[in-house]
């Protein structure tokens, strides 16, 4: 049935940044650290621990001065990048003064999302992308570009997959190394998906591809599978399904880490990680966020793959 699994794919975790900018409460800096550290115990490699934005508009990141200078001070773990999203050069000054070595910028396929998120156009937006790409290339940092609501937007309902795959191409040639595509209010089905990056594969060569998928409405991990055998090899995922996102209404967290390890390694799919001890991340974020998450590894634990 599958014909086109990989040996192994790479996991991007974004529960300390796209998860916990979500919740209401702001969850103190000790326990932020808590859970990055949960989180690379546990193998993930690929990090994005927090987001240079202003303090006025995600409050629940206020601190991300203090988690990255925290992080950078830790003894480093063979392998492990720590990111952070940095939307303008203001946020890419703080990221180099506290020893991030890889950024995120972010924009969406829809305008008026867009409009909401960063209060620019989306073509406003890619010009912008010109005074923080560059300079972050030029100071030795790698970035990565979000392009959110590719399957849909909470305003506008249905996106044309073209805006995301012209937004996509221009953002490799400024210089990302990887584009991760969001379903932003997890509203993707696999024929959809596989419409959409079957797009994008003629533009943009897979290796720089990502998924980055919200499970609102459960298809998140049905959508993966469907990248997987198109060849996308990067997934963003978030521990214990922490996340959504402030201008999307209604939009569940990420897919649970902890639901695509579980799939992926039952498909003989190596991830790298300690599938148990990224349970017990997951249990170290729902104690710092002080709510049930929603994961279903998470609720139901782990039992053996074999019979």
């Amino acid at each position: 049935m599958f014909e086109h699994l990989p040996h192994e794919v790479s996991i991007y975790e974004v529960s300390p940044r796209d998860g916990l900018q979500n919740e209401r409460a702001t969850v103190p800096l000790r326990g932020k650290l808590r859970l990055i550290e949960a989180l690379t115990t546990a193998g993930l490699k690929r990090v994005e621990i927090t987001s240079f934005v202003s303090p006025k508009w995600i409050p629940q990141l206020a601190d991300a001065d203090d988690v990255a200078a925290e992080v950078a001070a830790w003894p480093p773990r063979e392998g492990v990048v720590y990111s952070a999203l940095c939307p303008n050069p203001r946020g890419l000054e703080r990221a180099k003064a506290a020893g991030i070595r890889e950024i995120a910028v972010f924009l969406s396929a829809s305008e008026t999302h867009n409009r909401k998120n960063v209060n620019k156009s989306v073509a406003e937006t890619l010009d912008a992308f010109e005074d923080t790409i560059a300079p972050a290339i030029a100071a030795g940092m790698r970035v990565r570009g979000y392009v959110s609501t590719v399957w849909g937007c909470p305003y506008e309902g249905e996106i044309a997959p073209a805006s995301g795959v012209t937004i996509a191409a221009r953002l490799v040639e400024m210089g990302c190394y990887q584009i991760s595509l969001g379903d932003t209010i997890g509203c993707g089905t696999p024929a959809q998906t596989q419409n959409i990056v079957q797009l994008m594969l003629r533009e943009i060569p897979a290796h720089k591809l990502a998924l980055h998928m919200h499970d609102t409405r459960g298809t998140a991990l049905a959508n993966i599978v469907v990248g997987l055998e198109l060849g996308v090899r990067d997934f963003d995922a978030s521990v214990g399904g922490l996340g959504g996102c402030p201008y999307a209404p209604g939009a569940a967290g990420n897919v649970a880490t902890e639901d695509l390890v579980y799939m992926l390694h039952g498909m003989g799919v190596s991830t790298g990680v300690d599938l148990e001890r990224l349970v017990e991340a997951g249990k170290a974020a729902e104690s710092v966020v002080a709510r049930p998450l929603p994961g279903k590894v998470h609720q139901a634990g782990v039992r053996s793959l074999r019979a």
